[in-house]
């Protein structure tokens, strides 16, 4: 009989197709963000510069994203405009976290009347669609992002709040909340010290799918035009700008700043879910 020969081939060890989309997702919101910290030294030319000698004109070395329709260099508005394509968002999942964790908390913890009342508040907040509420601002206070970010920032706070009662409602049943209220500790103090900490990775976690929807709303406002106003460089008001152009075939300088929200916001989204997933692996094991 012939002996086997058992053969084994060394393989390089297979990279997770999640890790992959998650390191790739981080490689382009950190280019962006890059892009937007060191705009001033990074574009070519001031973003509001007109040269009327170069109107529409396509990628080049002097330009390489191009001109819009009044010359100005497509590739350094593409860069000051993700200044505030990025810091509105942050701005908005920031406070809108920060109040929706202070109102889930007091009202996972101390439950009763005071839960009911909240609850139904949220349910009142949840029937208007957050873009609507930002147009209402603007209609109330003005165009600019001052008060779509603040009425942005109210209108995502209860999807924050709903979670983190939930969570500081399960939370509280567990053995180790009873451990420290039989050894004296006031409830402020689990809450704030045990409880909070245990739950902030899933809220954080869902922040960041919160920032890819503000972020794609911010810029839907400001193509309607009532976000960032002109001359300010901003990609949804960028696209605006660009729709008369797209008539006689220059489809860059709309194209671009549209590719750019879509990135942005797929890469925000990859992020969050493989946080999510991984903190969910980790809290089932």
């Amino acid at each position: 009989m012939t002996p086997t020969v058992a053969i084994r081939v060394l393989r390089a060890p297979r990279v997770p197709r999640s890790s992959t989309w998650f390191l790739a997702s981080a490689v382009v919101l950190a280019v962006f963000t890059v892009g937007a910290v060191f705009a001033p030294f990074l574009a070519p030319y001031d973003p509001d510069q007109v040269d009327l000698l170069n109107i529409q004109a396509g990628p080049s070395t002097l330009h390489w994203l191009g001109t819009d329709s009044v010359g100005r260099d497509t590739l350094s508005r593409m860069l000051y405009g993700a200044r505030t394509a990025l810091l509105a968002p942050l701005l908005v999942v920031v406070s809108s976290t920060i109040l929706g964790v202070l109102l889930g908390l007091v009202a996972g913890w101390r439950g009763g009347w005071l839960d009911a009342v909240l609850g139904r508040i949220f349910d009142v907040v949840f029937a208007f669609p957050s873009l609507l509420i930002a147009i209402m601002a603007v209609a109330l206070f003005g165009k600019g992002l001052v008060a779509p970010v603040i009425a942005m920032s109210i209108a995502y706070a209860p999807f924050v709040a709903r979670l983190t009662r939930s969570l500081v409602t399960a939370e509280r049943t567990r053995p180790y909340v009873a451990a420290y209220r039989v050894q004296g500790f006031s409830g402020a103090w689990i809450a704030s010290r045990r409880v909070l900490p245990n739950v902030t990775p899933i809220i954080g976690a869902q922040s960041t799918l919160n920032f890819g929807y503000v972020l794609a709303e911010l810029a839907a406002l400001s193509f309607l035009g009532l976000g960032v106003q002109a001359p300010t460089a901003d990609w949804g008001a960028m696209i605006n700008e660009a729709q008369a152009g797209l008539i006689g075939g220059y489809v860059l300088p709309a194209i671009v700043p549209a590719v750019a929200v879509v990135l942005v916001v797929v890469a925000v989204n990859v992020i969050g879910e493989e946080l999510s997933d991984r903190i969910g692996g980790g809290i089932s094991a």
